[in-house]
C-alpha cells in the first residue's frame, strides 16, 4: 500500500539522478547514483508524507509501477504511521478521541503520528486496533 513508484532521470549537467513519484508530487531527491537516489528517494517520500500528515490530508495509496520505474519500500513503522493517519480521517477519529482510548496525552499522539520520529510499533499497532485496523505484514524474498 505504501511502496511508491519513482521515477529516475540522469541530470547530464550535474551527473546525478533526479527521483520524483506520480503519487506523491511533493516528493523529491536526488542521488550520485542510482543506489544512492533510490536511497535518498526513502527520505524524499518520508518528507513528503510528513507534510501531507501536517496538512492533514489522506495520504494516497501507491499505484503500480509503470515500466522504467522502480519501488521504494517504506521502513514498517513510517507505512504503520501513515495508515494511522488515513484510518483517523476515514474514521473521522480526532487526536484527543485517540489520546482518550489510549490512555495518552496529545503531545503523545502527535508523536504517534509524526511519520519521523521513533515511536515503539506495538503503540501504533494498538493505535490502529482502537480504529478496527489490523496490521499484516508479509517478509518476502528480494528478487535483486
Amino acid at each position: 500500500m505504501f511502496n511508491y513508484a519513482v521515477k529516475l532521470e540522469h541530470d547530464e549537467t550535474t551527473d546525478a539522478y533526479v527521483v520524483s513519484c506520480r503519487d506523491l508530487p511533493l516528493m523529491n531527491s536526488v542521488g550520485d547514483s542510482v543506489d544512492d537516489a533510490l536511497l535518498e528517494a526513502v527520505d524524499g517520500i518520508i518528507t513528503a508524507l510528513s507534510i501531507e500528515v501536517e496538512e492533514r490530508r489522506p495520504i494516497p495509496a501507491a499505484s503500480a509501477p509503470e515500466p522504467g520505474e522502480y519501488v521504494v519500500s517504506l521502513p514498517v513503522l513510517v507505512a504503520m504511521k501513515a495508515a494511522l493517519h488515513n484510518a483517523m480521517i476515514e474514521t473521522g477519529t480526532r487526536k484527543a478521541d485517540l489520546a482518550r482510548k489510549l490512555g495518552q496525552k496529545g503531545p503523545q499522539i502527535d508523536r504517534l503520528l509524526d511519520v519521523e520520529h521513533s515511536s515503539k510499533v506495538e503503540t501504533v499497532e494498538l493505535a490502529l486496533h482502537q480504529l478496527h485496523r489490523r496490521v499484516n505484514l508479509n517478509v518476502m524474498h528480494d528478487a535483486r
